[in-house]
């Protein structure tokens, strides 16, 4: 559903109470302990231009000509431009920055059960996990505000001083998931190889979508970084 403003800030106000709320669990027992320190791969640009020429190959050994091949083909050449142009802004530690622990994993509009103004339940528990709290609150920004290839960046504002009400996050941890999501998905094809290696369709709409949103986000990174962390 499209969230107003104010639903915006009660979702970043839930989310940091439900971090809040996982953090106690943990305290209590009622989750393992969170590590000291958690580490993140990151792709490198070479590893994303192998897989990209890789894809390009299995679209024209499986394809059949129709307009999502070509579509496809268009995007992978479009993409390994992309990674040369931004190779130089790859993250380049493995340990990121903020605090982490024990994170939903998949807070998105398919797991939000609203009532009225008020969000009544958060769904689907089965990627619950020790995350940094930045690269939650980044995703769930782009899943839920990432729609028709732009940000809502009112509404990301809305979602993330929501939740630093709740949950102190640094500028630097929140920039740094900004820049950490924005890489993954530059670097990310799983959308491709589900059609062509596991001959599944069923996500071809989400990989057009996805890559209007990343060429959008790509010439705008200071802006969309400094709307996360603006206070």
């Amino acid at each position: 559903m499209d969230l107003s403003l104010s639903q915006a800030a009660s979702l970043g106000v839930q989310l940091g109470r439900l971090h809040v709320s996982l953090g106690r669990a943990c305290g209590r027992g009622l989750l393992p302990v969170v590590p000291d320190a958690v580490t993140a791969e990151v792709t490198s640009p070479e590893q994303a231009v192998e897989k990209s020429h890789r894809l390009t190959a299995a679209v024209a050994d499986k394809g059949t000509g129709s307009a999502f091949d070509v579509a496809a083909v268009a995007a992978l050449d479009q993409r390994r431009e992309l990674i040369a142009e931004h190779a130089d802004r790859c993250p380049r530690q493995a340990t990121p920055e903020g605090a982490h622990g024990w994170t939903h994993g998949d807070v998105q509009y398919r797991n939000l059960l609203w009532e009225g103004e008020k969000l009544a339940a958060v769904l689907d528990w089965d990627r619950v996990g020790v995350r940094p709290y930045a690269e939650e609150v980044v995703r769930t920004a782009q899943v839920q505000f990432g729609v028709d290839g732009v940000f809502d960046l009112a509404r990301v504002s809305a979602f993330v001083g929501g939740y630093r009400s709740v949950m102190p996050l640094e500028d630097t941890a929140l920039a740094d998931g900004v820049r950490r999501l924005w890489w993954k998905r530059m670097t990310d094809f799983w959308q491709l190889e589900f059609h062509y290696d596991r001959g599944d369709f069923s996500c071809d709409e989400l990989f057009t979508a996805d890559e209007a949103l990343l060429h959008w986000w790509s010439d705008r990174l200071d802006q969309v970084e400094d709307v996360f962390v603006a206070e």
